[in-house]
């Protein structure tokens, strides 16, 4: 029979329970593992039309601004899906909104495949970006309301780290079928499509955010997850589970201009600016660089088998941060990384041959994938519980329409500047990433979730040393 001190929710509320969860439970791995796996299929499928296009721009004879305008509309979808899908996972449950955005880019990745004109192509991509930004958003924001704080971070990573073994699968699975002959780019997107297998295994093993629950007052619901994790907990841990800090009730549910009125608008200004500019960087590198490899002289061949090459550095990249970004301030970690990744771009840009090019090129994705792994934790971090998801989908879904407009300047940089000067462009939008973020985001290391998203400085309340057992202050396990 479980240990577990029995609390009533009026006097010790559930987001403080989960608060004290000192390890990673058996549940959480459970958890962990099918998030990865739908992530998997998004990262692929965000690829799908970089891997592609090459083919697509050869067989239908597209201009550059044609090629800019498929490849803007899936940051357009972006836009939107982050917004939409964060305010209906806010109002509707994280649980349905990560089911029901995986069915949706999965189809309308399957539809991109029958595409026969650039209308086409750009519909078909505009929704399915809208799809695979919402799964994002929401499934950035579960993860952080699920796992312990100490370990937000790591599990993350690991979680980025092996979903990006979709990235280099994509890669190689273009590089091998796409040359294969006219039409064959159709193949990509159909295995992009592949998420919606998956649908049938979260809607049976994902429980909704207990935090979420209760701020909707469904606590009866949100106290059965959280005595399962306590319980499996206190049998790793090996006895009764640290005190419980208080934490700030609850806010219920709000309206999406609350993101501005209770004084989250700097937040979101900041995240979204500074985000912004590192899309630009990020995107205009990785879903150019097969064609920016064509115009310095490469076949599509050639150019695919670079990309391939490069792809390989995702997930040591994401892992990495596996190091640090539990250990690091997270805006500092992201304001190194950036300019690193500007740095690395300069070289990119005014080297010349095989060796500086793969150099520069696998150091850039490097750190790329650190970055976004240590960007993809700090988002959901800085904002309330009820407006996680809308506060992350509206700082990620401007970012997306910075980038959505940036293609558009790359295609006029590159047909009249040509390369190097795209490059150039691309490092100066890193730098400024990295300069917004690490001088104006805040501080969310190893923090609460309540103490990050409050606007006041509290200090916590421990409870009675009659209520719990002695805290083991120090200890972690995973």
């Amino acid at each position: 029979m479980s240990n577990t001190t029995e609390y009533t929710h009026d006097s010790w509320r559930l987001s403080a329970r989960l608060n004290r969860i000192p390890v990673v439970t058996r549940s959480h791995i459970k958890w962990a593992a099918l998030l990865t796996t739908l992530l998997f299929f998004d990262m692929a499928d965000l690829n799908a039309l970089a891997y592609a296009l090459p083919a697509i721009r050869a067989e239908w004879g597209l201009s550059l601004g044609e090629v800019g305008i498929a490849t803007s509309a899936t940051f357009l979808g972006m836009f939107c899906g982050s917004i939409i899908g964060g305010r209906l996972a806010d109002r509707f449950g994280r649980k349905r909104v990560i089911i029901g955005a995986t069915a949706f880019f999965s189809l309308f990745s399957m539809l991109t495949a029958t595409a026969t004109t650039v209308t086409e192509l750009s519909i078909y991509r505009l929704l399915t970006g809208a799809g695979l930004q919402a799964l994002v958003v929401v499934l950035l924001t579960y993860a952080a309301e699920m796992f312990p704080r100490q370990f937000r971070g790591r599990v993350q990573a690991l979680m980025l780290g092996v979903s990006l073994l979709g990235v280099p699968a994509l890669a190689f699975f273009s590089r091998w079928v796409v040359p294969l002959g006219t039409g064959s780019w159709r193949f990509v997107f159909i295995a992009g499509s592949a998420g919606v297998l998956v649908v049938i295994l979260a809607w049976l093993w994902l429980p909704e955010s207990p935090r979420w629950l209760e701020g909707k007052g469904r606590i009866e619901e949100a106290e059965k997850t959280v005595l399962l994790l306590e319980r499996e907990a206190e049998a790793k841990w090996g006895g009764p589970l640290p005190e419980v800090d208080t934490v700030p009730a609850p806010i219920p549910a709000s309206k999406p201009s609350d993101l501005i009125r209770q004084g989250l608008l700097r937040r979101t200004a900041v995240l979204a600016i500074g985000y912004g500019f590192g899309l630009i960087g990020y995107y205009g590198f990785n879903a150019w660089l097969p064609l920016l490899l064509t115009e310095t002289g490469l076949t599509t061949a050639e150019s695919l088998t670079y990309t391939s090459i490069l792809s390989l550095a995702a997930v040591p990249g994401a892992l990495i941060a596996l190091l640090f970004i539990d250990k690091i301030e997270r805006k500092w970690a992201v304001m190194m990384l950036f300019v690193g990744m500007g740095l690395f771009m300069l070289m990119f840009g005014f080297g010349s041959g095989a060796p500086m090019l793969l150099t520069s090129g696998l150091l850039i994705t490097f750190l790329a994938f650190a970055s976004t792994t240590c960007i993809y934790t700090y988002m959901p971090e800085i904002f309330p519980t009820h407006l996680r998801a809308l506060g992350t989908g509206t700082a990620n879904g401007i970012a997306r329409l910075m980038a959505f407009g940036s293609t558009f300047i790359l295609a006029a940089i590159l047909g009249s500047l040509g390369f190097t000067a795209v490059m150039l462009f691309l490092a100066i939008a890193m730098i400024l990433a990295g300069i917004v973020i690490g001088l104006l985001g805040e501080r969310t290391n190893n923090r609460a979730l309540e103490a990050i998203s409050s606007l006041k400085s509290q200090e916590p309340t421990k409870v009675p040393a009659n209520a719990t057992a002695t805290t083991r202050v120090g200890e972690e396990r995973i």
